[in-house]
């Protein structure tokens, strides 16, 4: 990839409103999925509930059939990174799970992810939850940081100094996954440009007013390194170590950050980290 040569549409505000309404519906079943996951459940039960939500609301599932990926949802469980295919794994407590969810509404794509323990918050180990954190908190650095005229692979550096700086916290070294980025996001899930989680050469396009982007920092508690299994979907870290994965789409607007995928559209945590909230009226 040359660095720099990528492109970063933007949309008018009655798109970013058009992309709002998929945002809710997967910021919606985010919420359902964690008051539903439990012990003793399969994958493939969460990934039924989870298509059944989107296609009442009257939203299509992204996933299904994506380049021949059999789920509604990602779910990774434990050492699983990303992609994973939902099916017959039963969930036990204390498993840490990041679940990828994308609807599309009127042809307008919204994309998020979260990582949750099974069993809550009681059943995990301390140290998935300083990951999840760790992740989650990376995830909102770099959003507080997509602002116009910055360089969009300029969030990379800002979500690195992020892990960095919670790994110093926590006593630990977080490893940021190599080769999986955010990406932009429209008219299709996955557009350029790259949204990268470390630091990288170049500072790619601009953000503009109008810019909508999937942001999401995978991180694990051991290597950067993974592969994929025989399913040539579901990639796991090569030494075994837990991984967390949070995602949301977001719109920059004249008034600040407008978090789609997230139910309040970000507010609460936004106003957390000291940056602006920029919904548009309806």
């Amino acid at each position: 990839m040359i660095f720099g040569r990528e492109r970063l549409e933007t949309k008018t505000p009655e798109q970013v409103r058009a992309m709002r309404r998929a945002g809710l519906v997967v910021g919606e079943c985010l919420a359902l999925m964690s008051d539903t996951i439990r012990a003793g459940m399969t994958t493939g039960e969460l990934d039924a509930v989870a298509e059944d939500f989107i296609r009442g609301r009257g939203a299509t599932p992204s996933f299904l059939g994506y380049q021949g990926f059999p789920g509604s949802l990602c779910v990774s469980v434990n050492e699983e990174v990303v992609h994973g295919i939902p099916g017959s794994r039963m969930l036990v407590e204390g498993d840490l799970v990041s679940i990828d969810c994308g609807a599309i509404v009127d042809g307008w794509h919204g994309d998020a992810a979260m990582t949750c323990v099974v069993g809550g918050d009681a059943a995990a180990r301390a140290e998935d939850l300083a990951l999840s954190a760790a992740t989650k908190a990376a995830l909102w650095a770099g959003i507080a940081a997509l602002l116009p005229g910055i360089g969009i692979y300029d969030l990379g550096g800002v979500i690195e100094d992020s892990v960095v700086d919670s790994g110093r916290a926590d006593g630990r070294s977080y490893g940021i996954l190599d080769g999986y980025t955010g990406h932009g996001i429209g008219r299709e899930m996955h557009m350029e440009p790259a949204v990268y989680n470390e630091r990288v050469r170049g500072r790619g396009p601009a953000v503009r007013v109008g810019s909508t982007v999937a942001i999401e920092p995978m991180l694990t508690l051991g290597t950067h390194e993974s592969h994929e299994l025989a399913d040539d979907w579901t990639v796991v870290t090569d030494d075994g170590s837990r991984a967390a994965h949070w995602e949301h789409t977001v719109a920059v607007t004249e008034g600040g950050v407008w978090v789609l995928t997230a139910v309040d559209g970000g507010e609460a945590e936004l106003a957390a980290v000291g940056a602006s909230y920029g919904p548009l009226a309806d």
